[in-house]
Formats: C-alpha cells, structure tokens, sequence
C-alpha cells in the first residue's frame, strides 16, 4: 500500500531526528510547515508527479516559508518574499518542502559544518554539502544543488550518491543567490538517476526528462581530461576498472581526447571576475562579515582587466563549438567524477579539478556510483553529453548505474 504524504513526512523527520545532530546537513528544517504541506496533498487530488515527497533545499534558493541564509552570516534570518522558481515548480507538482540543506558561504570553496555520513572525518564535498549528505543518509529521496565549479558532481560522488547537474540553463535560475552568470548551474543530487530525472524534469516543467527512455550498450568516448594529472594513483586505477567493467556489461568504449589547454585558466578566469560582480553590494558593505578565502578570490577579480575577462569568455565559446566533432557519434562522454575518494580532513571540501572543464562546457554531467576505494570511501563515475542532450545523458547514465 502506498504510504501517504503525512507518513512519508514522518519517516524524513525522523531520519533528520536521528542523524542530523551528527552530520549537520540541514540548515533549517520547520516539522510544522512540512506536516502542514503533506495534510493539504493528502487532502486533495493527485498534484503531480512529485505528489507527496519531501525534498531538500539548499540554502543557496530563496524560499518564502523557510530563512534563506545563502550560507552567510550576512544574510541571518533573512526571508525572502517568494520561493525560487524551480522551487515553486517542485510544490506546484506536489512536492513537500521539507527544509533547507546546508550550502558553503554563497556556493564558494569555504566549508561549512556538513561531514561526511559514512565517516564524520571526511568531507562530504561542496558546495552542496548539506544536499549530498542529507540523500546519502537516507532522509530524502532528492534535494536540490547548485553547480559553479563541480558543488554536485564531486559531492554526489563523495558521498556515493546520484547528481546530476543538467545543460546550462535548464532549471530555472530565478530567486537563486548568483555567484556566476556563466557557469552557475541549478540540478539535483538524488539516489538514483530516475530519481533525479524526477525531481529535474518535474522541476524544470520537461516531461521528456522524467520519461528520458531506455538505452544498452552505449558507445562512450573515454576521457581523460587535461586535468588528468591531478587525479589520485586510487583514483585514476578506480576509473580504468569501472570503464573495463562497462566494457565487459557491453559498452562500446573509444578514446577521447579533449584538447582545450586553455579551458581550465579560461574558467578560473571567468569564475573570479563574475563572482566580484556577483558579490559586489556583500563586499562593499560587509565586508568584515566575508571569509578571508572568498574575499582574497573576489578582490582578484575586482582588478582584473576586462580584455582578460572577454578573451576567457570567447575561448569558453569555441570550446563549446568544437566540442560535438570531438565526441562524434559517441553517445555519451566517460569521465572521472572526482580525482579520489573523499578526502580525509574537514579544511576542504575537494579538487574540482575533474568538473570546472565540463561546467563551462555546459553540457549534462550525471555522476553514478561506482563502488568503494581503497580507503573504503565511495567513488563516483561521469556521465557527459553534449549540451541540451539531457534525456539521452541520462538514460546512459542509467544503463551504466545498472551495469556497476
């Protein structure tokens, strides 16, 4: 028998009950207003597709019945008018709002108090920390995340769990704290691929992404990215042993070079001179309220000359425009997620090295789980399309989530 809204709402409350005084996943979480939500939906006719299931928030999205704090001092207390519009999509399909999920300060590198479910010793990643930790734990099926570097990809991965960031621009980025027009990214952290393609699809109104379709033994174009080097030896040894296993279940595996030298400068380039302009008004006038890490990045930025800026930006375009004759008639790009496991150490959140060349790319990036390393952490493996080739990304990414 189908549970109702209420009990479902019961079972995530009581998983936050027991585990959250350890993990720190959630920034606020208000039982009365999420006990009121699953009352009306049990109430009334079906919603929609998300009817009944509590979701998770990070607390970079303004929500009107919740305090939106974007991770900051700055903004404590602080109550938005209306909710984002891919959080009022979610409710307008049925979903429970359940709480808001802990974000580091405004997206950035800086950690915030999040540790990792299976051992409170490692990062759980960023800057969706809470989001990650919150689906990995088991107290929602899905919640939402953000991506400007690699803050779903590399926490999914980390925290052994389902992400997906979609193509640049397909959820909706209204009533989000911005950091960077060009690569911040709205998408879903979740324990499966359909679950993600759920909450996504439903979210971003696209029916073709929850019903994104079957697919067997893909071609998958094999990349090692210019920033292999920074991969772990356990990292990059995890990677060729779940690309042989899909070789084995029937993939087709071919090699990809991306040759974009310039691609890594170019988005390190782009990130600190948006994200000056982002943060001008917190920076002008709270400054003292402003992490030493993420004011030494936005002052780089304010000094930066735009002839530097626009010369990043046009080479990021090229990229993009070469990038299909690269992947050819692959169906999907094969990548790392992360360059290890999680690492031991709550002073950072982890190397984007293996995410900031595909966020600027702006395609779909779909990290599934692909067993344990060495140090008995989770690793992840990266699923890429080319940009707006979302549903078939993701019925890849679930054929290789069934074949690991």
């Amino acid at each position: 028998m189908k549970s109702t809204a209420a009990e479902t709402v019961e079972a995530a409350l009581g998983a936050i009950q027991a585990r959250d005084g350890e993990l720190h996943a959630w920034q606020a979480v208000d039982a009365d207003f999420a006990r009121r939500q699953a009352r009306a939906l049990d109430a009334g006719p079906p919603r929609g597709p998300l009817h009944g299931i509590p979701v998770g928030v990070k607390d970079i999205f303004d929500t009107a019945d919740l305090p939106t704090e974007y991770g900051s001092p700055i903004y404590k207390g602080h109550r938005p008018a209306a909710d984002a519009a891919c959080v009022a999509a979610a409710r307008a399909a049925g979903a429970v709002i359940l709480g808001k999920t802990v974000t580091t300060e405004f997206a950035t590198m800086v950690p915030a108090a999040t540790v990792h479910p299976r051992n409170p010793r490692h990062t759980p990643g960023g800057s969706s920390s809470g989001s990650a930790a919150a689906v990995a734990a088991g107290m929602v099926r899905f919640a939402f995340g953000t991506q400007t570097v690699g803050s779903i990809i590399r926490p999914a991965a980390y925290c052994g769990v389902v992400g997906y960031k979609p193509s640049f621009g397909t959820l909706s980025r209204s009533g989000m704290k911005m950091g960077c027009d060009t690569l911040d990214t709205a998408g879903v952290i979740a324990r499966s691929v359909a679950d993600a393609a759920l909450l996504a699809g439903a979210s971003a109104m696209r029916s073709d992404l929850i019903e994104f379709g079957e697919f067997k033994n893909p071609e998958l174009g094999v990349c090692r990215s210019p920033n292999w080097h920074h991969m772990s030896p356990q990292g990059a040894a995890a990677f060729e042993a779940a690309a042989s296993r899909l070789a084995g279940k029937g993939a087709r595996l071919v090699d990809l070079e991306l040759d974009f030298q310039e691609l890594d400068a170019a988005a390190s380039t782009i990130l600190v001179y948006e994200m000056a302009r982002a943060l001008a008004y917190e920076i002008t006038n709270h400054r003292a309220r402003v992490s030493p890490m993420l004011l030494e990045r936005v002052d780089s930025g304010a000094t930066m000359p735009y002839a530097q800026y626009a010369k990043a930006i046009a080479y990021a375009a090229e990229c993009r425009r070469r990038l299909r004759d690269l992947v050819g008639d692959a169906d999907a790009i094969l990548t790392p997620s992360a360059t290890g496991e999680a690492p031991l150490g709550l002073g950072s959140t982890g190397n984007t090295a293996m995410n900031r060349l595909w966020t600027l790319l702006h395609g779909p990036c779909v990290t599934v789980p692909a067993g344990d390393g060495p140090a008995g952490m989770p690793m992840g493996i990266q699923i890429v399309g080319l940009p707006g080739a979302d549903a078939r990304t993701l019925a890849v990414a679930r054929w290789v989530e069934g074949a690991l």
